[in-house]
């Protein structure tokens, strides 16, 4: 069973997306980004495999951490062959990560205190959610055969992913399944509704910072220099009838 296109916001958003990746520096550093995620998931499903009790599950987890780590090399080797050929002076600071996310991994979930469950629903919503995303990426990456490569091998192993969690789920929570769903769902659209908050709180620190820097303070300062204009230069002697058992 593959991957259906996904009709949501990454499919609407297709352009920004092909922006986004166009720009072959911050395309690399994205790759590299993946790579990173890849590589924490796959630590993240070797401890799935020891904490769990179920013999199958145990091999499908250790399965889907060295698939993990396979998407990790492949994302970190077409990323570095990316930057190899580009001049050493093009650089791009804007990544849009969150608009650009790839995988969410794991996402911080700490996996010893998970249920086979509810670890599971997780893992089958993530697994869902960047396989589709990567569909958009390889889409819009039609310039680039290289790296549309790299997502020709990847996709295969996260439509995998996604339908044996999914079919697992079902075997050791028959009558729960659809609850457990329905909580991760509820997880990562808080966690999605954090991301954004905190996205929203930078753009807006950095608006309040500049308003500060190149409107307040020069009033301050302009302040500052009309009240100087009264002041009389140097030292001058204490006011008559001033006491002199203070600095004041």
């Amino acid at each position: 069973m593959g991957i259906e296109k996904s009709g949501g916001i990454d499919r609407v958003l297709q352009p920004l997306h092909r922006w986004i990746w166009s720009d072959a520096h911050r395309r690399a550093s994205k790759l590299l980004r993946f790579a990173s995620t890849e590589s924490d998931s796959g630590r993240d499903m070797a401890r799935a495999a020891e904490c769990t009790k179920d013999a199958l599950l145990r091999r499908l987890y250790l399965r889907h951490a060295q698939d993990e780590q396979k998407h990790a090399k492949l994302f970190t080797d077409r990323g570095r062959a990316i930057l190899a050929s580009l001049p050493g002076t093009s650089r791009n600071g804007f990544e849009a990560n969150w608009f650009s996310p790839g995988e969410r991994g794991l996402d911080d979930l700490q996996v010893d205190k998970e249920s086979d469950g509810s670890l599971l629903a997780f893992l089958h919503l993530s697994e869902r959610a960047g396989a589709r995303r990567f569909v958009v990426y390889q889409d819009v990456l039609s310039s680039d055969p290289e790296t549309c490569g790299v997502f020709d091998i990847v996709i295969p192993d996260e439509a995998f992913h996604t339908n044996y969690t999914l079919a697992q789920l079902k075997r050791v929570s028959p009558k729960n399944y659809v609850w457990h769903l329905a909580w991760a769902r509820l997880g990562r659209l808080w966690k999605g509704y954090l991301r954004l908050a905190s996205a929203l709180a930078n753009v807006m620190g950095g608006i309040v910072l500049t308003v500060q820097y190149f409107v307040v303070l020069p009033l301050f300062a302009m302040a500052a220099k009309r009240s100087a204009k009264h002041e009389l230069p140097g030292w001058s002697e204490a006011r008559a009838g001033a006491p002199l058992r203070s600095q004041y």
